[in-house]
C-alpha cells in the first residue's frame, strides 16, 4: 500500500506483566499524577490573566469558562479510572489541552503551557500502537497544533509559543504512533513548521535556528521511514501503473487547509492565527507573501498540466507513506524553483534569499536523500523527481557564486552518485561537463573560492573507489557521451601544477585526488583479474558502430572487452573526425578504411557519423548536409531521424537540432535543412500542427524572429503582434492559438537560437532545450555499468594519466616544503610504479626513475662544500633516495632505461663514501669473503674475496660510511678543524640510516630474479657507466667509479650463471676493451683480469656447453700490454691455478686447454709467477689425472717450457722432464682403444693420434736434451731414452720410427755434437757424459726395433745413420782433444751392434750378382771406425771375403750397390 509497515509489539511506559499488580498500579498513578500537574500548570497560568481569574458574568447558567471546567472536569477523571491506560480513549485526557490551543482567547502563555503539557504526554510514550482510538488522537493533537490560536501580547511570548508549536510537531513524528498519521496529516505538519521558519525571519535569531533545525528533524524523520515502505505502485495513485496526478503539498498545505488562513488574513481579523492584537504575525509581510504567492504559483503551475485529475484524498488519509514523500520532496525542489524566479529582490527579513532560502532548501534535500538512500529507485515518481526537477536545480546552483550554496550542490551530488547513479548516468555526466569542470578551471571566471569548492568536491568524488572506473567505462567508452575520466584526470594534473607561484592549498587539494586516483588503481591490482597479456582491439568488418550492444552489463567478461571496443571505436572516429575537417572526402574515406563506415557509403551511415563524433567542424557538416546532391539530401533526412522530438516544444527542438552543424547561409540550403526538421518534428510531435508544411513555416518564421531579434544591425524590431499576424493561416488554412505563438516568441526573445554553434570542445553550458534532450537521452541510455574491486580496465586508464600524473607529482614534490606533502607525493609515487609494473608500462617506470632520480640531489654535480651533510639535512632527497631504491628493489623487473639513473645515484653514493662495504659483493660468496669485512671496511676491493691478489694500482682514497665519518672526525694537522657540531653528528646519522633503508645491495645479489630484459638493460647500464667514466684523461676518482662498475657487472654476472648467454657477450667485450687499452698496471684493468677469471672459476662447473666461450675469453689476458702482465704475472697464475685445480674435469676442448696451457707456459720464465704456474702443470700431469687426448701435447710443451725455464732450481726441471716421460697414459690410452668396441676407421684413427702425441713428446725431450745444464741435459737424454724404449703397448708404425729417428736422434746427437765442438766448457759443462748417453740411447733404441726396422726397405739408409753418427763420434773433438770416453765407447757399442745384427741374421754375407751392399757399406765405415771389428765379430768369414766373391745383394729399388773390392779397387 505504500505506507510504513506497522511495528508491532512495542510496550508502553505503563504496560507491565499482568501478574505484577501492584507495579501495574504505581504506574497508572504515576501517570495520573503526570496528568494532573499539567492540569494545575495549565490552570495557575489561566488564574495570573484577570479575564480567567474571577467569577464568569456572561451567563447565569455557566458559572466558570468551558476551558476551565473540561480542566477541572479531567482532574476529577483521572485518579478514578480503573483501566491499564491504554484502554482510555487519549483524546480524553488530551481533548482540555487542545481546546486551549485552540482558543483564540487565551493568551500566549497559557498557549504555551497547554502545549508543553501536550509535548510531556507525547514524549512519555503514554500512546501507544496498542492504546484505544489512538489514531484519532493523534489526527486531534496535529489539527489542533497546526491551527493553533493565541493572542500575542509581547514578541518574547509569541516565540516561545511558536517554538513549542515546533517541539510538539517534532514529537509527533517521533513518537512510536507517528505511523498512524496520515500522508495530509504529515503534509500538514511540514507545512506548518515550514510557515513558522518563514515567519521566524522577522524574529529572533534563536527561533530562526530552532525553526530550521525542527524542519530538519521533521524532514529525517519522514524520510528515515523510505527503506520501510512497501514498494506498490497504489502508494501514488488507485491501483494505475501509470503516473496520475497526486496531492502535491502546496505551501498552505491542502486546499481546504490553505483556504482560512488566507480568508482570515484577508478579513484581517485579529485574533487570527499567528496574529496579536499589536503586529501581525506569519506571511503578512510583504517579501513573504510575495514568497508563499510565489510558492503557490509555482506548484499549481506544476499540477495544472495536461493531466488535470482531481486528488486522490482517500489516498491522502492513509497511513503516511510515499504519497506524502513524493510531495514533501516536490515541495523541496519547488523551493529552488521559487528561489531563481524571484531571484535577490529586497527582503525585509532576515534571509537573504540569494543564499541563504537554497541553502535551507539544498540541506532538507540532503537529509532526504541520505535517509532515503537506495530505497528512492523502488518509487518511480521520487525517482522521476530526483533525475529531473531535482538535477536540474542543482545544475543551476552550482553555478552559484555562493561557495556555500555549491558545497552543499556537491554534497547532495555525492550522495545521488552514492545512492542512485546507475539511475543518473547522464545527468553525472552534465554535472561534471557543466560544473565541476566549468568552475575548477580559473579560465571561466569562477572565483578562487568556487574554484576550491568544485576541486574539494572533485576529490571526494575521487576517494569513491571506483568513480573513476565507471566515469571511464560509461561516459569516456560511449562514443555519445564526452570523456570525463579523461577531463578530470587532466583537470587534477593541471590544478595540481604551480605555474610561477608558490605552491597553495589548491594545488595540494589536486594532488590528493590525483593520488587517491592512483592508489585506488594500486589497491585493485591486489584484488587481482589484471590482464596481463591484452589482445589488442580491432575491427575486422563493418558494423554500423552506434548500433552495438553489450549482451550483459553486469558481468565483467562480457562489458570490459565491450568498452574496451568502444573507446577505439571512439579514439578511431575522434581521428576521422580530425582528417575530415581538413578534408571531408579524405575523412570518410579513412573511416572507410578503419571499417567504422562501410565499403559502399549508405546515407544512414554517414549521418550517423556526422550525429555521434565529437570535434567534427560544423561548418563543413553544415555544408555537406545543405548539399543538393541527392546523397547528401538522403544524408540529411537520416541525420534529423537521429533525434527524438517526441513531447517537444518547437523552439526547444528547433535549438538541439541547429546545435549539431551550423545552419548554411543560402536560402536553399536553409530551405532543404528545415524540410527535413520539420518533416521529422510533425512526425513525433504533431500535438498543434496540421501538417508538416505548417512545421515548416513556423520554423521559418522563428529563425527571421530569432534574426530580427538578435542581429544588432536590424534596429526596428518585430514586436509579439507582428509575429502572430505573420503566422496567420498557416495551420492548414486555421490560426495556431495566441498562447502557443505568444510562448514561442517570448522563449526567442529571452533565449537566442545560436546558428552559428561555439567549435571545438569547450565546456557545455546547460540550456533548457540540452536539458531537455538529456531527459530524452537518458531514457535510451544503456545501463550504467557498475565497477567491482577488480583492475579490469586500470591498463587503459592509467595510459591516459600517467604522463601529466607523473609530471604533476614531481612539480609538487619538487615546490613542496611540508614533509606531509612530500610523504603525500611519494605514497603517489610508489603507487604509479605498483601499476606500471604491474600492467608491463616500462616507458612509465622509467619516466618515474627519471623523474625521481632528480629529487635525490645525487646527480648535481654541482659542488657542495660537505655533500654528505647536506644529503642529511635535505629530507626530501633523503626521501627520494629511498624510494628510488625501493621502485628498483621492489619492481626492477620493469626498469629499463632508468637504471641508468639509478647507477648514477649509486655512483654518486659510492663517490661520497656513502655505501655498505658489501654493495658489490656477490651473494654467493658469502663463504669466502674474509671474516675482516664489515661495514666499515672499505669498498675498494669488495669483490676481493681472501684468496683475491691484493691491488697494484693507484692506492685509492679511504671509502665507505664509516671512512666519510671519521675524515669529518679527524683533525687535520695543515688544516685544523673543529669538532663536528651535534647537528653535524645528527645529519650524518640520518644520511647512514637512508642508505641502509635503501638496501642498495639487493639490487644486484637478487639481480638473479629480475626478468632477462631488465637484466639486460642493468648489465648494459653498468657498461655505460663504466665507459664513460674511462674516456679521456680522467681523474682517479673517475678510474674509481669504472672499478666499482665493474666490480658490479661481475657481481650480477656471477648471480645469473643459468643466464650467463644473456650477459656473457657484453661483460666479455666490456672487459676486452679495458684489457686491450691499458698499458699501465692500474686498478681497472687488475679488476678486468681477475674477474674474468673469477667468472670463468664460477661457471665453468655449471656451464659446459660454454666451456669453451669462457675459456677463451681468457686469451685476453695473453693480449695484455707486457707492464700490466708482468706486474699481475704472479696473482694471474695463481688464479689460472686455482681455476685448473677446481675445474680440470670440465675442460674438455682442446681449445680450452690451449688457452689454460698457454697462461701456465708464459710463467715458466717468470720469477714470481712461476712456482704457481708448474705448480698447476704438475697437477694436471702427474699420474696423467687429467691428462687427455685434447691436452697431452699442449701439457707436454708447457712441461717443456718449464724443464727448459732457468727460473728457479734445477729441480723443478728435472721434474718437468719426469712429468713428459711419463708416459703411462699413451699405454693407457691405447689400451682402451684395443679393448673399446668401435669401428677399425676409429680405431686407427686413434692409434694414430696416439703415435702423433708420443712423436710430439719424444721431440720435446730431443729439445730439452741441448739444455746448458749439465743435470738437465742428462736427464732429459735418459727421460728421452725411457720414452723411446720403455713405450709397451703402444703400437707405433715403421714410419712413426723412422720419422722417431730423423727428427729426434739422429737431429739430437747432431746437435749434440754441435754444441760440444762449438762452445766453451764453460757454457755447456761435461758434454762428454753427454754424448755419451747419447750414444748409449742409440745403439740402445737401435737394437730394440731392430727385429722390426731391419724388414723395411729403407733400413740400410737408417744403418748407415747410425754408423755414421758413430764415425762422427769416433772422430769428434771436445775441448780441441779427441774424447777418450767417446774412443772407447763408440768401438764397444760399435761392436755389440755387429754381433746383435749378425745373430739376428741382419747382417750376413750374401752372394749375389748385384753385390751384398749392406755388407759392403757397414764394413767400409766400420772399417773407418774400428778397422779391426770385422775380423772380431766375424773372424770365420775373412777368407772368404777376400777371395773375391762377387755376391751382391739388391737394395730398395733393385738397385745393385758394386761388392767392397770394386771400391777398394
Amino acid at each position: 500500500m505504500g505506507r510504513l509497515k506497522l511495528q508491532a509489539g512495542i510496550n508502553s511506559i505503563e504496560e507491565e506483566p499482568e501478574d505484577c499488580n501492584s507495579s501495574a498500579s504505581s504506574n497508572k498513578a504515576a501517570l495520573a499524577c503526570m496528568i494532573n500537574s499539567e492540569v494545575g500548570a495549565v490552570l495557575a497560568v489561566m488564574r495570573r490573566n484577570v479575564r480567567w481569574g474571577g467569577r464568569y458574568m456572561s451567563g447565569d447558567d455557566q458559572l466558570e469558562h468551558s476551558l476551565i471546567q473540561s480542566l477541572k472536569a479531567l482532574r476529577k477523571q483521572i485518579f478514578s479510572w480503573q483501566h491499564h491506560w491504554h484502554t482510555i480513549n487519549p483524546s480524553v485526557y488530551l481533548q482540555p489541552f487542545l481546546d486551549v490551543i485552540r482558543s483564540d482567547e487565551t493568551g500566549a502563555p497559557i498557549t504555551g503551557v497547554a502545549l508543553s503539557s501536550v509535548h510531556k504526554i507525547l514524549t512519555l510514550d503514554v500512546l501507544d500502537l496498542k492504546t484505544v482510538n489512538v489514531e484519532d488522537a493523534m489526527h486531534l493533537v496535529v489539527e489542533a497544533v497546526t491551527s493553533c490560536r493565541f493572542e500575542v501580547t509581547d514578541p518574547a511570548s509569541e516565540e516561545v509559543v511558536l517554538m513549542k508549536i515546533l517541539q510538539v510537531l517534532l514529537a509527533c513524528m517521533k513518537s512510536k504512533v507517528s505511523v498512524m498519521l496520515s500522508n495530509q496529516h504529515v503534509c500538514t505538519i511540514v507545512n506548518t513548521c515550514f510557515r513558522v521558519v518563514h515567519q521566524a525571519g522577522t524574529k529572533g535569531e534563536l527561533l530562526q535556528r530552532i525553526a530550521r533545525h525542527t524542519m530538519h528533524e521533521l524532514v529525517r524523520c519522514i524520510f528515515s521511514h523510505l527503506p520501510d515502505v512497501d514498494n506498490s505502485e497504489r502508494a501514488l495513485v488507485n491501483g494505475g501503473s501509470s503516473l496520475k496526478k497526486e496531492v502535491f503539498l502546496q505551501i498552505g498545505g491542502l486546499d481546504n487547509e490553505y483556504s482560512f488562513m488566507n480568508n482570515q488574513l484577508e478579513n484581517g481579523n485579529n485574533n487570527s492565527e499567528y496574529a496579536g492584537q499589536a503586529s501581525s504575525v506569519g506571511f503578512t509581510t510583504s517579501a513573504s507573501m510575495n514568497l508563499a504567492n510565489a510558492m503557490d504559483e509555482s506548484t499549481i503551475g506544476a499540477n495544472n498540466g495536461k493531466e488535470s485529475v482531481g486528488h486522490d484524498l482517500h489516498l491522502m488519509t492513509e497511513p503516511y507513506g510515499v504519497p506524502c514523500m513524493v510531495e514533501i520532496f516536490h515541495f523541496l525542489c519547488s523551493l529552488l524553483y521559487i528561489v531563481e524566479q524571484m531571484g535577490t529582490g529586497p527582503a525585509s527579513n532576515t534571509i537573504a534569499l540569494d543564499e541563504d532560502v537554497p541553502l535551507f532548501a539544498l540541506g532538507l534535500i540532503n537529509s532526504s536523500i541520505e535517509l532515503g538512500g537506495p530505497s528512492i529507485r523502488r518509487h518511480p515518481r521520487l525517482l522521476t523527481l530526483v533525475q529531473d526537477e531535482l538535477f536540474r536545480n542543482l545544475m543551476q546552483f552550482g553555478l552559484s557564486a555562493s561557495p556555500l550554496i555549491l558545497s552543499m550542490v556537491c554534497s547532495i551530488v555525492l550522495n545521488l552518485y552514492h545512492h542512485l547513479r546507475t539511475e543518473l548516468k547522464l545527468q553525472l555526466e552534465a554535472f561534471f561537463s557543466c560544473v565541476i569542470l566549468r568552475l575548477a578551471q580559473n579560465r571561466y571566471g569562477a572565483s578562487y573560492q568556487q574554484q576550491e569548492v568544485a576541486m574539494e568536491a572533485l576529490v571526494d568524488f575521487c576517494r569513491q573507489k571506483t568513480f573513476m572506473v565507471e566515469m571511464y567505462a560509461n561516459l569516456d567508452c560511449d562514443i555519445t557521451c564526452s570523456n570525463i575520466f579523461e577531463e578530470l584526470a587532466n583537470l587534477l594534473s593541471k590544478s595540481a601544477f604551480p605555474v610561477n607561484c608558490p605552491l597553495s592549498a589548491m594545488h595540494i587539494l589536486a594532488l590528493d585526488g590525483l593520488i587517491a586516483v592512483i592508489q585506488g588503481m594500486a589497491e585493485r591490482i591486489s584484488n587481482g583479474s589484471v590482464v596481463t597479456e591484452r589482445c589488442p582491439v580491432t575491427l575486422e568488418e563493418y558494423t554500423p558502430f552506434w548500433m552495438v550492444k553489450c549482451d550483459n552489463y553486469s558481468e565483467p567478461t562480457s562489458w570490459v572487452p565491450f568498452v574496451r571496443s568502444r573507446k577505439y571505436i571512439k579514439r578511431r572516429l575522434m581521428i576521422g573526425a580530425d582528417h575530415f575537417n581538413r578534408d571531408p572526402k579524405k575523412g570518410l574515406e579513412f573511416l572507410q578504411g578503419t571499417h567504422l563506415l562501410p565499403e559502399k557509403l549508405d546515407p544512414q551511415s554517414v549521418a550517423c557519423f556526422f550525429r555521434y563524433t565529437a570535434g567534427l567542424d560544423k561548418n563543413l557538416v553544415g555544408d555537406f548536409l545543405g548539399n543538393h546532391d541527392e546523397f547528401c539530401v538522403q544524408v540529411l533526412h537520416e541525420f534529423a531521424n537521429t533525434f527524438d522530438f517526441q513531447d517537444m516544444n518547437l523552439d526547444t527542438a528547433l535549438r538541439l537540432f541547429l546545435e549539431t552543424f551550423r545552419l548554411p547561409g543560402e536560402s536553399q540550403k536553409i530551405q532543404r535543412v528545415l524540410e527535413a526538421f520539420s518533416e521529422r518534428y510533425y512526425e513525433q510531435s504533431p500535438q498543434i500542427l496540421a501538417n508538416k508544411d505548417a512545421a515548416l513555416l513556423l520554423s521559418y518564421s522563428l529563425i527571421m524572429l530569432n534574426t530580427d531579434q538578435h542581429n544588432v544591425q536590424v534596429k526596428k524590431k518585430m514586436t509579439e503582434e507582428d509575429f502572430i499576424r505573420n503566422n496567420r493561416h498557416i495551420n492548414g488554412g486555421n490560426d495556431l492559438p495566441r498562447e502557443f505563438l505568444s510562448e514561442l516568441f517570448h522563449s526567442i526573445c529571452k533565449n537566442e537560437i545560436r546558428t552559428t554553434p561555439e567549435q571545438g570542445a569547450g565546456i557545455p553550458e546547460m540550456t533548457p532545450s540540452r536539458w531537455i534532450d538529456l531527459m530524452h537521452k537518458s531514457k535510451k541510455s544503456p545501463p550504467y555499468i557498475v565497477a567491482d574491486s577488480k583492475a579490469y580496465l586500470d591498463h587503459d586508464m592509467f595510459a591516459i594519466m600517467s604522463g601529466p600524473t607523473i609530471a604533476a607529482i614531481s612539480v609538487v614534490f619538487d615546490h613542496a616544503e611540508h614533509e606531509e606533502v612530500y610523504q603525500t607525493c611519494i605514497d603517489g609515487f610508489l603507487a604509479v610504479a605498483k601499476i606500471s609494473s604491474c600492467h608491463h608500462l616500462e616507458d612509465v617506470l622509467d619516466d618515474l626513475v627519471v623523474s625521481l632520480c632528480r629529487f635525490t640531489t645525487l646527480l648535481n654535480t654541482s659542488l657542495v662544500e660537505e655533500p654528505v651533510l647536506a644529503f642529511g639535512d635535505d629530507t626530501k632527497a633523503r626521501m627520494a633516495t629511498i624510494t628510488v631504491f625501493t621502485i628498483a628493489n621492489n619492481y626492477g623487473d620493469y626498469i629499463r632505461t632508468g637504471w641508468r639513473n639509478i647507477l648514477d645515484c649509486i655512483l654518486r653514493l659510492h663517490k661520497l663514501g656513502l655505501l655498505p662495504a658489501r654493495v658489490a659483493s656477490d651473494a654467493a660468496d658469502d663463504s669466502e669473503i674474509s671474516s675482516e669485512t664489515g661495514p666499515g671496511k672499505p669498498i675498494t676491493n669488495s669483490l676481493s674475496s681472501s684468496h683475491m691478489p691484493s691491488s697494484i694500482g693507484t692506492p685509492r682514497r679511504s671509502s665507505g660510511l664509516m671512512g666519510r665519518f671519521s675524515q669529518l672526525l679527524s683533525l687535520d694537522t695543515e688544516e685544523p678543524r673543529s669538532q663536528p657540531t651535534e647537528q653535524q653528528l645528527a645529519a650524518h646519522q640520518r644520511t647512514l640510516q637512508t642508505i641502509q633503508k635503501c638496501h642498495i645491495d639487493t639490487i644486484f645479489t637478487e639481480s638473479k630474479f629480475l626478468q632477462a630484459d631488465s637484466l639486460l638493460q642493468l648489465a648494459r647500464a653498468l657498461i655505460w657507466a663504466a665507459g664513460r667514466s674511462q674516456k679521456g684523461n680522467n681523474p682517479p676518482e673517475d678510474e674509481d667509479t669504472a672499478v666499482f662498475c665493474l666490480e658490479l657487472l661481475i657481481a650480477i654476472t656471477l648471480n645469473n650463471r643459468d643466464r650467463i648467454v644473456l650477459l656473457w657477450q657484453g661483460v666479455y667485450e666490456h672487459i676486452s676493451n679495458i684489457v686491450q687499452s691499458t698499458v699501465m698496471p692500474c686498478a681497472l684493468v687488475e679488476k678486468a683480469v681477475f674477474g674474468l677469471l673469477r667468472i670463468c672459476q664460477r661457471l665453468l662447473p655449471y656451464k659446459e656447453n660454454l666451456a669453451d666461450e669462457l675459456l677463451r675469453s681468457l686469451q685476453l689476458v695473453l693480449k695484455l700490454d707486457a707492464r700490466v702482465a708482468d706486474a699481475y704475472c704472479e696473482q694471474i697464475t695463481q688464479e689460472v691455478s686455482r681455476l685448473v685445480k677446481v675445474n680440470a674435469t670440465h675442460i674438455r676442448s682442446q681449445m680450452g686447454w690451449r688457452t689454460i696451457t698457454s697462461l701456465l707456459s708464459i710463467t715458466a720464465r717468470h720469477p714470481e709467477a712461476s712456482e704457481a704456474g708448474f705448480d698447476a702443470v704438475t697437477f694436471i700431469m702427474s699420474d696423467g689425472a687429467h691428462l687427455s687426448p685434447a691436452n697431452y701435447v699442449l701439457c707436454v710443451d708447457a712441461a717443456r717450457q718449464f724443464a727448459e725455464s732457468r727460473v728457479g732450481q734445477v729441480e723443478r726441471s728435472l721434474r718437468s722432464l719426469d712429468l713428459m716421460a711419463a708416459v703411462g697414459c699413451l699405454s693407457q690410452w691405447a689400451r682402451q682403444t684395443k679393448e673399446a668396441t668401435m669401428g677399425e676407421e676409429e680405431a686407427a684413427k686413434m692409434a694414430q693420434d696416439i703415435g702423433e702425441m708420443w712423436l710430439r713428446l719424444v721431440q720435446g725431450l730431443r729439445k730439452v736434451c741441448l739444455d746448458q745444464r749439465e743435470e738437465v741435459r742428462n736427464h732429459a737424454l735418459l727421460s728421452l731414452q725411457r720414452c723411446l724404449t720403455g713405450i709397451d703397448g703402444v703400437a707405433l708404425s715403421h714410419s712413426l720410427w723412422l720419422q722417431c729417428f730423423d727428427m729426434v736422434i739422429f737431429t739430437m746427437l747432431d746437435d749434440l755434437l754441435e754444441l760440444a765442438q762449438g762452445h766453451s766448457q764453460k757454457d755447456y759443462r761435461n758434454m762428454e757424459g753427454s754424448l755419451v748417453l747419447a750414444l748409449k740411447l742409440l745403439s740402445k733404441v737401435f737394437l730394440q726395433l731392430l727385429d722390426e726396422l731391419s724388414q723395411l726397405t729403407t733400413f740400410c739408409k737408417l744403418w748407415l745413420g747410425v754408423l755414421s753418427r758413430m764415425e762422427k763420434y769416433m772422430k769428434a773433438k771436445v775441448r780441441g782433444k779427441r774424447s777418450e770416453k767417446l774412443q772407447e765407447l763408440v768401438p764397444e757399442l760399435l761392436k755389440n751392434t755387429l754381433l746383435v745384427m749378425k745373430a739376428k741374421g741382419v747382417l750376413i754375407q750374401r752372394g749375389s750378382l748385384g753385390g751384398d751392399s749392406l755388407w759392403e757399406l757397414t764394413w767400409l765405415h766400420v772399417n773407418n771406425i774400428a778397422p779391426s771389428l770385422q775380423s772380431e765379430v766375424f773372424h770365420d768369414q775373412g777368407s772368404e771375403t777376400q777371395k773375391g766373391e762377387t755376391a751382391a745383394t739388391p737394395l730398395a729399388g733393385g738397385v745393385a750397390i758394386p761388392t767392397t773390392e770394386t771400391i777398394v779397387s
